[in-house]
């Protein structure tokens, strides 16, 4: 929905408002539209409608998680907000049978989800929020929001009130910073990833081209332009920090860790413990599914039947140390070999930076909370089991965080797949009720020697001195 708010609308206290309508707040949306007894909620989006990374919609290009993950069947199978529904109102659910995908393509995701932002009520698009402020007479929350124009222009200013805010505004392109300046410059042919479909034409044409970051972005891009380039002048360099192009890890055990059992378990674990763990579980959700991998390899295989190598270098292990133009139109990398500690620079046409994504920072939007946000050792949001900022006592009302927790609830924050379950767990917690219950158990995997839930064990068999609780 798009359009005007009416402020009488808005002058009515909300049970929540939300903040960003991403894939999480629209599933946050979709599952409120579902509670009994009706939720006043609202949600705002400074875009003009939902897209989601159309950058990198790329032809044939798959969603890593099962269509099942979808915005609301792991906590409702039955939502009308459900891929299943978007199909049955497509006429397609006959095909999608016949096909047997579990997987769909990114193309499609994005066309579900815009499906359901465009009928789902309480979404206001070209809504900017400016600030979020608690108001200790009212016992509300303040959010103050600037409407846009088609150009993107103000056009109207409003305030609203709630109870309880959601975050949900997403992540931002993360540039390196020995790229940034280049990256930042005008006509400088060094673009993220997120931005590769509306650059695609002028880097197939550009003489080199170099692609950065080996996660499942940057095996895509370098793939797409593999497979569009001449056999034999393909003149492609793909980099990485990684020490190898390594697949995802997609074991059905290796998968548990996306329950909420592990986000559970990984909430209860000491914060340093938890700082720790989170860069080691990079191959958990940085590397590359093994189907696009194959294809990379299939697609350079095919290009030796002829005699020959392909004109591509693929080197894992390299850090990118500065890096600077050359004339008016190339770009040099500094290159540093991490293992070997030989340095060696690189000209090139084109650098596409799939460097991955970072949370969008909100500390100005919410600087009237400051007050009374509490931060860990670190300096960053304090966030409890619910998803909720810990704030001080005094405030009685909630902010809850989406896709910005994972230093207190691991490698599942950004994941589709925990979007449902946790929009069920907030939208419990918002109503005080179980509009959606939620399992008790998730996983095969017990990830602790937590003795209050491991499975009972005869008295006969036991071996262990019983675990003391800290």
């Amino acid at each position: 929905m798009t359009g005007s708010t009416p402020q009488q609308e808005l002058d009515r206290p909300h049970d929540l408002v939300g903040v960003g309508i991403g894939p999480f707040n629209l599933s946050l949306a979709a599952l409120a539209d579902g509670v009994p007894g009706g939720l006043a909620a609202t949600f705002f989006e400074q875009r003009p409608a939902f897209h989601w990374h159309p950058g990198l919609l790329i032809e044939g290009a798959t969603l890593q998680v099962p269509f099942l993950a979808d915005l609301v069947t792991l906590a409702d199978p039955a939502s009308p907000w459900s891929f299943l529904s978007y199909l049955r109102s497509r006429e397609r659910l006959f095909p999608f049978y016949f096909a047997e995908k579990f997987h769909i393509q990114r193309a499609e995701y994005d066309a579900y989800c815009r499906w359901v932002s465009e009928r789902l009520p309480g979404l206001h698009f070209g809504h900017q929020v400016d600030s979020v402020r608690w108001n200790p007479e009212r016992r509300l929350f303040e959010v103050d929001f600037t409407q846009l124009d088609p150009d993107g222009e103000a056009a109207a200013l409003g305030r609203a009130y709630t109870r309880n805010v959601v975050l949900g505004v997403g992540t931002e392109p993360y540039v390196p910073e020995p790229l940034r300046p280049l990256a930042e410059a005008p006509g400088v042919p060094v673009i993220h990833a997120a931005d590769y479909l509306a650059h695609r034409e002028s880097l197939l044409a550009a003489g080199h081209v170099t692609v950065i970051g080996s996660g499942q972005s940057g095996a895509e891009v370098f793939l797409d332009l593999l497979r569009a380039r001449p056999a034999g002048a393909e003149r492609i360099s793909w980099l990485s920090r990684t020490e190898a192009f390594a697949p995802m890890e997609y074991s059905k055990l290796g998968l548990e860790h996306f329950t909420p059992d592990y986000t559970r378990y990984f909430h209860a674990l000491p914060e340093p413990v938890r700082g720790e763990l989170v860069p080691r579980q990079w191959q958990l959700h940085k590397g590359i599914d093994a189907e696009t991998i194959a294809a990379v390899h299939d697609e350079l295989y095919r290009r030796t039947l002829h005699g020959g190598w392909p004109d591509a270098v693929l080197t894992p292990g390299v850090r990118v140390r500065t890096a600077g133009r050359v004339a008016t139109t190339q770009v040099e990398l500094h290159l540093e070999h991490v293992q070997q500690g030989t340095r060696s620079r690189l000209t090139t046409d084109a650098v596409v930076l799939a460097t991955g994504y970072r949370e969008r920072p909100v500390d100005s939007m919410l600087a009237g909370l400051d007050p009374y946000l509490r931060h860990d050792a670190a300096g960053r949001a304090r966030i409890d089991e619910r998803y909720r900022l810990v704030l001080d006592p005094s405030v009685t009302g909630s902010v809850y965080v989406q896709n910005a927790e994972r230093h207190t609830h691991g490698v599942g924050a950004p994941d589709l797949g925990l979007a449902a379950w946790r929009s069920a767990v907030i939208l419990n917690a918002v109503t005080g009720k179980e509009p959606y219950p939620l399992p008790r158990r998730t996983a095969f995997t017990s990830f602790g020697l937590d003795a209050r839930e491991a499975p009972s064990i005869p008295s006969q068999d036991r071996k262990l001195t019983p675990l003391v609780q800290s």
